[in-house]
């Protein structure tokens, strides 16, 4: 069972439905990315493809495969999602901020007003999603998306962008920037949490 004990004081212990990139299937189950890509490739691990065509897994398939396998799982230490919001809108910020304490989920944000203040926070914070607006003064959306995933030290955070000048050219744009999702403002909020894979009740119990 996806279920460990919580490091969070005022979160209780709850079933995660998360999902899981490449490179995090490979550190829990200890084996290159590699050899998570040719598994997912032949069907042997089953995977979900974004709208941007990265692969994603769910912990309970990943828990599957390992036990078909006879291989172990390295929860590590962890159990925070950490999530950077990027947005020049601060009560949009503090929105998004109130939305994830509102959850019962172990969910730590952190927020940055413009995309050069949003490299220096990747740096310090550390977060496994980015949720990134798109307009923005100084460097945009698509430029720090850019930046990202063109580093190898950031390439595997996920990115969803948000914007309120939603156009199919903006999502495509986005999309071959890197990111995974691209979703409208004003933000639906069931949507959103299920891009996270979260949701009403749940507990974050992966990196």
């Amino acid at each position: 069972m996806w279920l460990v004990a919580s490091r969070c004081r005022i979160k209780r212990i709850k079933m995660i439905k998360t999902y899981l990139t490449p490179s995090k299937v490979a550190e829990l189950l200890m084996v290159s990315p590699t050899a998570v890509r040719q598994w997912a490739e032949k069907g042997e691990l089953g995977a979900l493809m974004t709208p941007g065509g990265h692969r994603r897994f769910l912990p309970s398939e990943v828990e599957r495969f390992a036990r078909s396998r006879g291989l172990s799982i390295n929860l590590g230490e962890s159990e925070e999602l950490k999530i950077l919001i990027v947005d020049d809108e601060v009560s949009f910020a503090d929105y998004l901020s109130e939305l994830f304490a509102s959850i019962d989920a172990c969910v730590v944000t952190e927020a940055a007003r413009d995309g050069f203040s949003a490299g220096l926070k990747v740096r310090k914070f550390n977060p496994q999603v980015v949720l990134l607006d798109l307009m923005m003064p100084g460097l945009d959306g698509f430029q720090v998306c850019r930046l990202l995933k063109s580093d190898p030290a950031t390439k595997s955070i996920r990115i969803i962008v948000m914007t309120g000048h939603a156009s199919p050219e903006n999502t495509e744009n986005a999309l071959l920037a890197g990111a995974e999702a691209c979703i409208e403002k004003p933000i639906d909020t069931v949507n959103l949490l299920q891009c996270l894979g979260l949701s009403k009740n749940t507990l974050y119990a992966s990196k």
